[in-house]
């Protein structure tokens, strides 16, 4: 004890602290080896916590695309046009054919893929379809604004013996649901194979114009100098005359 004079007390004293003294060393150097153990442990189960961290994130994504994927399968048309008036809408002159609103160009890859995708179900029934690709003649584009009534439309739309029918997923849904052979009974069917391409254009509905060659531009004789080609489109395209309607 402190002020007592007897030396087993002072030595007792002493003894403790050095036990104190040099027990906090060893007990803080404990947890070191621990420490490296739970690392390793840790390194052991990265992969693992790394697998349950992707997949979460991939529930997420998949979990905020899933209503994107629902807002964009609706078509802008289909969403301003009731079902009387889509009925009334009739694109006059192809009653015994198909007409499909398409693009060729891949710069919107949905886009690109839908009218694709109706173009080879529709092709799979052997029915002469009217090819209208908006990306080549703007004509097409404005014909169909004008049509459906409105504004602005996504692609592809599909009219069927005049009438009007919908984007790629009413297609879908009526060739899974198997009505959509039934819808196209009566339309012309192509005298050619389904898959076959045209020698003439390769498929592509448009060839350069003949008339001015693709320059859109011709020689006015009476008045000696450059006009423009009454025949072709802005790109200086006309529609094939073989596979193509005129």
């Amino acid at each position: 004890m402190i002020g007592s004079d007897d030396p087993k007390s002072s030595s007792s004293s002493i003894f403790n602290r050095s036990y104190t003294i040099h027990y906090t060393p060893t007990d803080s150097t404990k947890p070191n080896p621990n420490s490296s153990l739970q690392r390793s442990d840790s390194v052991k189960n990265f992969p693992d916590s790394i697998k349950g961290k992707v997949k979460s994130l991939c529930s997420i994504f998949e979990a905020r695309r899933a209503p994107k994927s629902k807002t964009q399968t609706k078509l802008k048309p289909e969403k301003s046009i009731s079902s009387n008036e889509s009925s009334a809408i009739r694109l006059a002159g192809t009653e015994d054919r198909v007409v499909i609103y398409f693009t060729s160009l891949r710069g919107i890859r949905r886009t690109y893929e839908d009218c694709y995708a109706v173009r080879m179900i529709l092709k799979f029934f052997r029915v002469y379809i009217d090819e209208r690709d908006v990306s080549m003649d703007s004509a097409y584009r404005n014909e169909l604004l004008n049509v459906l009534r409105v504004k602005q439309v996504t692609l592809p739309q599909v009219f069927i013996k005049g009438e009007y029918v919908g984007g790629a997923d009413v297609i879908r849904q009526l060739h899974e649901t198997g009505q959509l052979a039934k819808v196209l009974t009566g339309v012309r069917v192509r005298s050619t194979g389904a898959w076959q391409v045209c020698d003439a254009c390769g498929d592509v509905r448009f060839m350069p114009c003949a008339n001015c060659s693709g320059s859109k531009k011709v020689l006015d004789e009476d008045e000696d100098r450059l006009v423009r080609c009454p025949d072709c489109n802005e790109n200086g395209l006309v529609r094939c005359p073989l596979c193509s309607s005129s």
